[in-house]
C-alpha cells in the first residue's frame, strides 16, 4: 500500500506531471531572472583579476553560458531519451543550485566567466522540463501543455527582476545567487518528489553505446522539423536582438533619469506578464484549430506592434505596445514546442528538445552582435525595426513553408526507424 500522497493525486498522471512541472518552471525562472538583469553591474563590482577589460567580461559573462549550452544541450537530450527525462530535470536543477551558489562567492569576474560556462554545461531546465512534458502529455493536448510551461517560464522572468532588485539594494548582489541555489534545490526537490515518469529505456542492444549523431541525424530528417528549428531560432533572435539596448532607449524617453531602473523593469514585466495571460489560451486555441494557423497570427501581430514602437516619444506609448508585443508574442512559444511534439515521437523527446534549447542558445549568443551592428549603423530605435521584421518573417516562412497537417510518425514505429 502507498503511504505517500501528491496534492495531485487527483488528476491523471500526465496531468500530475504538468502541474508538478508548471510550478518548478515558475521557481526556477524566478530565480534564474533575480541575477539576469544586474549581471553587467556584479563584473564591474568583482573587477578584473587580470589584463581583460570589465567590458569585455561584461559580454562574455553572457555569451560564455549561452556557447556551452549550445553544445551540451543535445548531448543531454540523447541521454534522456536512454534514461529518462526526470533524471534531466533533477541534474539541471541540483547541478544549477550548486553552481549558482559558487557564483555568489567568486572573487574575480574572470571566476564569474568561468561559473556561467560550467552553469551552460550543466543545466538547461527548460529544455528538461519541455521533453519530460512533451513525452508524458497526450498528442492532442500538447499546446496546452506547452503554453502552460511557457506561463510558468514568463510569470517567474516577470517576478525574479524585481525580487532581484530588492535583494540587491537592500543584501548586495551576492545574495541574489544564493537564494537563486535554494529556489532551484527547492524546484529540484519537488520534482524528484513529485512526477512519476513512465518512462521505458530502449532495449540493451540499442544502449550499448549512445549513438549521439545517429539520434540528431534521425531528428534533423523528421519532415517540419529542421524547418520549425529555423522558426525557433527566428523567433528567438527577434524577441532577444534589442533586450540590450531597451534600457538605454528607455532613458532617452525618460525625463526623470531617476526612474529609468523602475520604468525598465516595469516595461520587463508588463510585456512577460502579457505573454503570461496568452500563452495558455493560445496553446489551448492550436489544440482545436491548429498550431499553425496560431503561429501564424501570434508571428505577425507581434512584428506588426513592433515596428510603431521605434517611433514613440514617450515611456507610456513604449509600454503599451510592448504589452500588445507580448501578448500577441505569448502563442509563438507553446505553438512551436506543440508542433515539434507532433512531428516527432515521444521516445524523442530528450533529443527533440535537447537540440531546440541548443537553437535557443544559438540564437540568444547571435542577437546581441547582430543588435548591436543594427543600432551602430542605424540608431537605437531601428532595433524595433529589425525585431519586428523577424517576427514577420516567421509569419511568412510558416505560411508558405509549413507542412499544413503535421506528420506524425507512428508510436509503434521502431526508433532506429
Amino acid at each position: 500500500m502507498r503511504i505517500d500522497h501528491h496534492p495531485f493525486d487527483h488528476l491523471v498522471p500526465w496531468q500530475r506531471t504538468l502541474g508538478i512541472m508548471f510550478i518548478a518552471q515558475l521557481v526556477t525562472a524566478v530565480g534564474f531572472s533575480i541575477f539576469f538583469p544586474f549581471l553587467p553591474l556584479y563584473v564591474a563590482e568583482l573587477g578584473s583579476s587580470t589584463t581583460l577589460s570589465v567590458e569585455f567580461l561584461a559580454g562574455a559573462v553572457f555569451s560564455a553560458q549561452a556557447f556551452t549550452m549550445a553544445i551540451a544541450s543535445p548531448i543531454w537530450g540523447a541521454v534522456a531519451d536512454r534514461y529518462g527525462r526526470k533524471l534531466m530535470v533533477e541534474r539541471a536543477m541540483f547541478g544549477g543550485a550548486v553552481v549558482l551558489l559558487l557564483m555568489g562567492f567568486a572573487q574575480s569576474a574572470e571566476q564569474l566567466v568561468l561559473l556561467r560556462a560550467i552553469q551552460g554545461l550543466i543545466t538547461g531546465t527548460v529544455a528538461a522540463a519541455n521533453a519530460l512534458v512533451a513525452a508524458a502529455a497526450p498528442r492532442e493536448r500538447t499546446g496546452f501543455a506547452m503554453g502552460l510551461l511557457q506561463m510558468g517560464l514568463v510569470s517567474g522572468v516577470a517576478i525574479g527582476p524585481l525580487l532581484g532588485g530588492l535583494v540587491a539594494d537592500a543584501f548586495g548582489y551576492r545574495y541574489a545567487f544564493v537564494i537563486t541555489s535554494i529556489l532551484l534545490l527547492a524546484s529540484g526537490f519537488l520534482v524528484w518528489w513529485g512526477v512519476t515518469e513512465e518512462f521505458t529505456p530502449p532495449a540493451k542492444t540499442e544502449t550499448k553505446r549512445i549513438r549521439f549523431w545517429q539520434e540528431w541525424r534521425a531528428v534533423w530528417q523528421m519532415p517540419g522539423i529542421s524547418l520549425a528549428y529555423s522558426l525557433r531560432f527566428l523567433a528567438n533572435l527577434g524577441q532577444t536582438l534589442l533586450l540590450p539596448f531597451a534600457p538605454l532607449f528607455i532613458a532617452s524617453l525618460v525625463a526623470d533619469q531617476s526612474r529609468v531602473n523602475t520604468i525598465t523593469g516595469l516595461t520587463i514585466g508588463v510585456t512577460a506578464g502579457a505573454g503570461t495571460l496568452t500563452a495558455v489560451s493560445l496553446g489551448r486555441l492550436g489544440d482545436k484549430v491548429g498550431h499553425r494557423k496560431v503561429l501564424i497570427g501570434s508571428a505577425l501581430l507581434a512584428g506588426l506592434f513592433y515596428l510603431p514602437q521605434s517611433q514613440v516619444t514617450t515611456a507610456g506609448q513604449l509600454l503599451l505596445l510592448q504589452a500588445l508585443t507580448g501578448a500577441a508574442a505569448g502563442g509563438v512559444v507553446p505553438s512551436i514546442s506543440a508542433l515539434l511534439a507532433h512531428y516527432s515521437r515521444a521516445d524523442q523527446a530528450g533529443s527533440v528538445y535537447g537540440l531546440e534549447n541548443s537553437i535557443i542558445s544559438a540564437a540568444r549568443a547571435i542577437a546581441p552582435i547582430l543588435g548591436s551592428l543594427v543600432v551602430v549603423w542605424f540608431g537605437l530605435r531601428a532595433a524595433f525595426v529589425a525585431s519586428g521584421i523577424v517576427y514577420l518573417l516567421v509569419a511568412l516562412v510558416t505560411a508558405v513553408r509549413l507542412p499544413r497537417f503535421a506528420p506524425v510518425p507512428l508510436e509503434t514505429q521502431e526508433s532506429h526507424g
